[in-house]
């Protein structure tokens, strides 16, 4: 784990500084975050860095994790789905399967934080056990169009916090309670993104069979429908009539998303007719993913609904040219044609990778373009100013609060 100082030569030392003077003005708090998995996702990525960081910066914080069985998390994908938008079954057993299993957290957790910080749905219910503390419900996921049922009956419980976070404005939704807007961010030196010699990355394409003999298209993300690798192994076919060119589609599950195998399988099934689609299942080996970004010529994340997409950054940040979709928090990292190409469907998608392939010093520009967009927008050092500020501000009465 890298120390904050090691951060001064790409953020500057006058950043660092500034969030010691911040750290100093909790001193006295203690901060437990509450999520549903300690591996896989985003929100397990950035808490593994960012917990860390806090303590060192003299932040009394702790990190725990709800208990849930097979049947809640199926719940709660399913309210994931609905979230987005999608259409889901949703039935009065699958309301109090999640009501029984939020209840016996409530009895088990040992809530011991000055701030509370709930991350999404699964563990939403805790703010039942409040005291004299202060809550916060943070929502990483796409709710400018979700499902009315389901977000009503979270919306009972997110009244009774302090404040709710979203990770773009138009995720914001009407609330009696203060709202914040803090965007997600990498770490530059985690094992995902920090810089790795070619013999590194040459190793784990020989270890995949990857070639590099032509250009390499990539996805990384769990496997998971909402990211579209159908459509993006797709739009792959209607490039490789133009160009010759391999896919790499990589990635893995998490531990409250059921679903991650089955459509791994079906991606596997899908891209057997072309030998030049690799379809990884990939076990959280940071370094290896961070290889296979590094070896790409192109980097895709076609998503249909997208809280952040933290894989569009960490790509950006490598110098990658990215083409992804104009969903969710996704526009906030990539100006179109200036750090990357945005694309509305697979079609879009084909074209703009066809664009990059034959336009190598275009591609370049774009790459240079947004890593300096993510130097000065996403990295973890601005995560941790936000949050700080955030805390800080749960103690003051004003109305409105700019980060």
């Amino acid at each position: 784990m890298a120390r904050i100082e090691e951060y001064t030569p790409i953020v500057g030392q006058g950043v660092i500084n500034n969030l010691r003077l911040i750290a100093e003005k909790l001193k006295g708090k203690k901060v437990q975050h509450i999520n549903s998995t300690a591996v896989g996702g985003g929100v397990a990525e950035i808490l593994n860095r960012m917990v860390p960081l806090l303590q060192e910066l003299g932040v009394d914080t702790r990190w725990d994790v709800i208990k849930g069985g097979e049947k809640f998390f199926a719940t709660t994908k399913k309210f994931h789905n609905a979230l987005h938008g999608k259409e889901e079954k949703i039935t009065s057993d699958d309301f109090i399967n999640f009501m029984e299993t939020g209840q016996r957290n409530i009895d088990e957790m040992d809530i011991s934080g000055d701030i509370v910080f709930v991350h999404d749905p699964q563990p939403i219910m805790l703010v039942n056990k409040r005291s004299d503390n202060r809550w916060i419900w943070r929502c990483h996921v796409d709710v400018s169009d979700p499902d009315e049922a389901v977000w009503k009956f979270l919306y009972d419980f997110i009244v009774k916090y302090d404040a709710a976070v979203f990770s773009a404005p138009e995720f914001s939704r009407k609330l009696p309670i203060k709202q914040f807007l803090i965007a997600p961010s990498i770490d530059p030196l985690s094992d995902k993104n920090r810089e790795l010699p070619q013999d590194v990355i040459d190793k784990v394409l020989r270890k995949y069979g990857i070639g590099n003999d032509k250009p390499i298209v990539t996805q990384i993300s769990r496997f998971d429908r909402l990211k579209d690798p159908i459509g993006v192994i797709e739009a792959y076919l209607s490039v490789k009539k133009y160009i010759d060119c391999r896919l790499v589609l990589a990635g893995g599950g998490a531990a409250d998303d059921p679903e991650g195998v089955s459509v791994y399988e079906e991606c596997k099934t899908y891209a057997a007719k072309d030998k030049d689609i690799h379809v990884l299942w990939m076990a959280q080996d940071d370094i290896e993913i961070n290889a296979l970004q590094r070896a790409s010529t192109v980097i895709v994340q076609k998503s249909l609904k997208e809280g952040f997409g933290l894989t569009v950054a960490e790509a950006l940040w490598k110098g990658k040219p990215v083409v992804a979709s104009h969903v969710g928090g996704i526009p906030l990292q990539i100006s179109h044609k200036y750090s990357g190409l945005l694309c509305h469907s697979v079609e879009g998608a084909a074209f703009a990778i066809k664009q990059l392939l034959n336009s190598p010093e275009y591609a370049v520009k774009l790459g240079n373009n947004g890593r300096e967009h993510i130097r000065n927008n996403f990295l973890i050092t601005r995560h941790l100013r936000d949050y700080m500020l955030l805390f800080l501000s749960l103690y003051h009465n004003e109305d409105v609060v700019y980060l």
